[in-house]
């Protein structure tokens, strides 16, 4: 299993195995078929952020799948707890993983348990704002993964390569409606008519941690579906996600933005810095 090199220990299934001899079946469903969820959360001080959220927000993903993640919330917890503690990680990004566990060459799922990955990497400081791009692929929003957090990520490994072809950032998709959905990975905030908006659910984006705890704390943002050409228009806007925290939008398509970062991209990193500030698990 391909590891970064400053990796030493991995959780797998059961238990932490030093990551130059982890291994999972050629047969894991997760690899032949995609067949899997994952969350990423952000370590800050040790610790993972915002832990319950991400966790409630794997079963969802897993119950959309009709996967088993098979473990209680505090089995995943111990886990993570293990694998930070041997890692000695202080600052970092996570993953959680849970596939669909050995089973047959095809889509059918075999009787074997889900099998459970815990990994850390080190979390580069993340500079500046972000040049994104729109992408000609949509989102389909009917479809049976839409909203869900799941291991088939090929449409966003697509769409990010064609965004760093053009020396952007990120990727924005639409849905097929041509609404605004979201990032590779990442949520949309904009402002438009002097109004914070970011699209509703309902538009096939993923409902992100860092997007639901920005709303809280800024309840002027309002839900709304936007055409995706608003995005280029806006006064100002940013990119939310656990590895991003709050991040001011440069540029859309190469046009500059009015703004960067606007009074409500200021204020949401203030509001969402204070949540990080105040607790690991708002």
């Amino acid at each position: 299993m391909g590891r970064e090199v400053e990796q030493r220990w991995v959780w797998v299934d059961d238990g932490l195995v030093p990551a130059a001899e982890a291994t999972v079946s050629a047969f894991d469903h997760g690899i032949t078929v995609g067949d899997g969820v994952f969350e990423t959360c952000k370590v800050v001080g040790g610790r993972p952020f915002a832990l319950t959220r991400h966790l409630a927000r794997l079963r969802r993903s897993a119950a959309g799948l009709g996967l088993d993640v098979g473990r209680s919330d505090t089995a995943l917890a111990h886990a993570v707890a293990e694998l930070l503690h041997a890692e000695g990680t202080d600052r970092g990004r996570l993953r959680i993983t849970v596939t669909g566990g050995p089973g047959p060459l095809g889509s059918d799922r075999g009787d074997a348990p889900a099998t459970l990955l815990v990994a850390a990497a080190p979390l580069p400081e993340r500079i500046g704002p972000a040049d994104v791009v729109t992408v000609p692929w949509p989102r389909n929003e009917h479809g049976a993964l839409a909203g869900l957090k799941t291991t088939s990520y090929g449409e966003n490994v697509v769409a990010l390569a064609e965004a760093r072809r053009q020396g952007a950032d990120e990727a924005i998709v639409a849905n097929t409606a041509g609404q605004l959905c979201e990032g590779t990975g990442s949520n949309v905030f904009l402002v438009v008519d002097g109004a914070p908006v970011t699209p509703t659910l309902a538009a096939g984006c993923l409902a992100g941690v860092t997007r639901e705890l920005v709303l809280e704390a800024v309840p002027e943002i309002e839900e709304l579906d936007v055409p995706i050409e608003r995005l280029v228009e806006a006064d100002e806007a940013f990119l939310t996600s656990s590895t991003r925290d709050v991040q001011p939008i440069r540029s859309v398509d190469g046009i500059e933005l009015p703004a960067c970062p606007g009074r409500w991209t200021r204020r949401a990193v203030e509001a969402f810095a204070a949540l990080e500030a105040g607790t690991d698990d708002p």
